[in-house]
């Protein structure tokens, strides 16, 4: 709880710069302490392939870290332009890490105590702390709703832990897209809240259905074009995941009912969302009809991240180091006021950045996570490792055009839905409903 706080408070953040970040990684250190001193021990069990994904990534970012002798450093491909530099200055070449901006690669590899950090204390949790999280987690959104629809209203609220831009709907987060991904994933909580430990739904059935719905809605008032699309999908895959408890729960009533409470619901959401767009209150909907220059600005500034990458590859640049990179081979086309601060596809920037080995990993962690959803979406009673599952496809389908796993928020929930896919087992006759 209190490291789910601090992520909440001051976790919405990317940029490095961002107070946050200091408080998230401060109380992650902390409880790590803590833990060992006081904690129960670790159970890796499901966990496995987490953990070396995680120590793989923190491994790649110090190894980028380690000074290189001129000889071996002047080979790689990309350096020479700084080759020139030292030449230009009189200088002898000196000892140089991989990374080309390595305060940014030290800043890449201490931002993965916070997932490091989550993965300790959610596999240290007793069986019953863990059928509390989903509950926990979906109260998190909540929250962080309401706060969206204050700002909504005209409220001007002020983060001093995040570099938020004041007059956006972003909640607790400095993006609005990854504040609508953080909706898009309580929709998709919902469900398995719902019908949680085996019971009927009783009054969370309704409490559920108006909590998506408030959601949906708060997506809607974001402005956030790709979260409307992640919004849809995380209800399609929400309704998907509890079909079964669905029809567990119905089963004394006539076998129309079920079609017939889709239909009802789908027909209210739709007339809610009609009334928000008739009220001009669908920013998003609104957006999707209109020109974004950040959404041009990311078709424009692709070519160049290909073109890096090809520069750099197969070493790559160096984690984190994106902006001042961008910067060296940014067209005079391309000068704005602003400045790119990412790829917006993580994909790419990992490639960019981490060159081969990213890649490598990369591949490995998005091939563990088809495997495994596929044992888990065969089961037909295990309900958390399908939620793992389709979270995870939404946080690889939100990094595919923004950054949204660079925010320590984001970075903890990939930690808790990798871990709930990995519980994935072969179909049984028992059903779980659990964690």
């Amino acid at each position: 709880m209190v490291l789910l706080s601090a992520l909440w408070l001051a976790g919405g953040a990317s940029t490095p710069d961002a107070l946050g970040q200091v408080v998230v990684r401060s109380v992650a250190w902390i409880l790590l302490i803590v833990t060992i001193l006081f904690g129960g021990r670790p159970s890796f069990g499901g966990a496995r392939a987490t953990w070396i994904v995680l120590l793989a990534a923190l491994l790649i970012a110090l190894l980028q870290l380690i000074p290189l002798p001129p000889a071996i450093w002047s080979a790689m491909s990309g350096r020479a332009l700084l080759l020139e530099a030292s030449t230009a200055s009189g200088q002898p070449q000196p000892w140089r890490p991989l990374s080309i901006v390595p305060a940014a690669t030290i800043n890449a590899a201490s931002s993965l105590i916070v997932p490091l950090v989550t993965l300790v204390l959610l596999t240290s949790l007793r069986d019953k702390e863990r059928t509390w999280l989903p509950g926990v987690l979906l109260a998190t959104v909540a929250i962080s709703a309401l706060l969206g629809l204050i700002q909504f209203a005209g409220t001007p609220l002020n983060n001093p832990f995040i570099n938020d831009t004041v007059g956006l709907v972003s909640g607790n987060f400095a993006n609005r897209n990854h504040f609508a991904l953080f909706m898009a994933l309580g929709c998709l909580l919902t469900p398995t809240w719902i019908f949680m430990s085996g019971h009927r739904p009783g009054w969370r059935g309704p409490v559920g259905l108006a909590l998506m719905l408030l959601l949906f809605l708060t997506i809607m008032a974001s402005g956030s074009r790709a979260g409307l699309g992640l919004g849809l999908a995380a209800v399609v895959l929400g309704i998907l995941i509890s079909r079964q408890a669905v029809r567990k729960a119905l089963e004394r009533y006539p076998r129309w009912v079920f079609p017939a409470l889709l239909a009802g619901v789908a027909a209210t959401s739709l007339l809610v969302v009609g009334l928000s767009v008739m009220a001009d209150r669908a920013i998003s909907i609104d957006r999707v009809f209109a020109l974004d220059q950040g959404q041009d600005m990311r078709r424009r500034g692709a070519p160049v991240v290909l073109a890096m990458i090809r520069d750099y590859f197969p070493f790559g640049s160096g984690l984190g180091g994106f902006d001042p990179m961008f910067r060296m081979h940014e067209p005079f086309a391309l000068l704005k006021p602003t400045y790119f601060n990412h790829a917006h596809n993580d994909f790419l920037e990992i490639v960019l950045d981490a060159g081969l080995p990213g890649l490598v990993l990369l591949l490995a962690g998005l091939g563990w996570c088809f495997w495994t959803s596929v044992v888990a979406w065969r089961n037909k009673h295990d309900m958390l490792p399908k939620l793992g599952s389709a979270a995870m496809l939404l946080l690889i389908a939100g990094s595919l055009f923004d950054y949204p796993l660079r925010t320590p928020m984001m970075m903890a929930l990939a930690v808790v839905a990798s871990v709930w896919l990995g519980a994935a087992r072969k179909d049984s006759a028992r059903p779980s409903f659990t964690p």
